[in-house]
């Protein structure tokens, strides 16, 4: 579309409601980097109703690489995104888009949906969706699955009690048929542990955390993903208790398995490193805390645009151990750097 008419669409929302922030997208189409064997755009000039536009008609499946987010200095309420084209080829998102089919595991298409559903935080049509598979559900494995899925969506949105409820139907239907060492119950104890250390019953959590680990480590191979997982469950939790060595011990378990296991820009590296920088930081071992921040960093700046609010706040983590190092120029440059995206990334009233 020609750049003067997306700014009169734009403009014209923003005038009719003072609320809204104006989003222009800058779209770079780079056909040398596209598979001849498909067709992700077309130019729609000829069918389109007003002419003149150069509309342009995108393939559903098509992703653009984020390159650049800023505010338009003329007006505080307008935003520009800059985007470049990609296709499947494209090494990064394979990597990622393989490991997300991965995460998003079930036995069937609808359970598959319901996993992605809820990955992208859409809570309200999951439910919808879970419990009318409830009502259809044919066998005791079915139902199962769905109150513990029940369970995660009351999780993610805070809501102890129903998350207990479902997560305690499961649990009872599973153990009626299976072992006590079968591996699906693993993830309804992880659960449970959750509930429990999100209400502050850390004993309790660790509990249940440790009967789904034992578990893990009789039925997965030694480098599984989810042993990383459920080491950083416990390693979470000691850490809640001040338990630092403890939490060190079980989140260096999960970083192992992670470096080897996942992608090398993987969002979990990044959560391994900055937890155990964190352990670090409270331990007063500072020039610790600055390798494994200095780590994550170093992901984010390759997978991320130069604006993400995640590079500030990473920036300003970095700044603020060395200002406790009295390491003040240091701390400074980060912290000016920190505050430059943010500047660029947040509109002027943002606290």
């Amino acid at each position: 579309m020609e750049p003067i008419v997306a700014m009169e669409f734009v403009e014209r929302t923003m005038k009719n409601n003072k609320d809204i922030v104006g989003v222009i997208f800058i779209m770079t189409i780079d056909q040398t980097k596209l598979s001849t064997s498909n067709t992700p755009f077309a130019m729609i000039d000829d069918y389109t109703v007003i002419k003149g536009e150069k509309e342009i008609l995108f393939t559903m499946h098509t992703v653009f690489r984020v390159v650049e987010i800023k505010q338009i200095a003329e007006n505080s309420r307008l935003w520009e995104v800059q985007l470049t084209i990609i296709d499947d080829n494209d090494p990064q998102l394979s990597t990622l888009t393989n490991r997300i089919k991965e995460e998003v595991r079930g036995s069937t298409g609808w359970h598959r949906m319901g996993q992605l559903m809820l990955n992208v935080g859409h809570f309200n049509q999951v439910e919808e969706l879970y419990q009318e598979l409830l009502k259809n559900a044919s066998t005791d494995s079915d139902r199962a699955h769905i109150y513990h899925q029940l369970g995660t969506l009351q999780h993610q949105q805070g809501k102890y009690p129903e998350v207990a409820k479902f997560y305690e139907k499961s649990l009872e239907i599973k153990r009626k048929t299976l072992p006590e060492d079968d591996v699906s119950l693993t993830a309804t104890y992880s659960n449970i542990g959750g509930v429990y250390k999100n209400m502050g019953e850390y004993s309790k959590a660790l509990e249940f955390y440790e009967k789904s680990l034992k578990i893990y480590e009789i039925s997965l191979p030694p480098n599984h993903p989810d042993l990383a997982t459920s080491y950083n469950n416990i390693a979470t939790t000691y850490y809640a208790m001040g338990e630092y060595l403890k939490a060190l011990e079980f989140y260096e378990k999960a970083l192992r398995i992670r470096a080897i296991s996942l992608p090398p820009n993987h969002p979990l590296l990044v959560t391994s490193y900055n937890n155990i920088g964190e352990v670090y930081r409270n331990m007063g071992e500072y020039s610790k805390t600055l390798e494994f921040s200095e780590k994550a960093l170093k992901i984010k700046e390759i997978s991320l645009p130069p604006n993400h609010p995640d590079l500030a706040t990473s920036y300003s983590n970095i700044g603020g151990v060395h200002d406790s190092m009295g390491e003040y120029s240091k701390a400074l440059s980060y912290l000016e750097k920190s505050l430059i995206i943010k500047q660029k990334s947040f509109p002027s009233t943002h606290p």
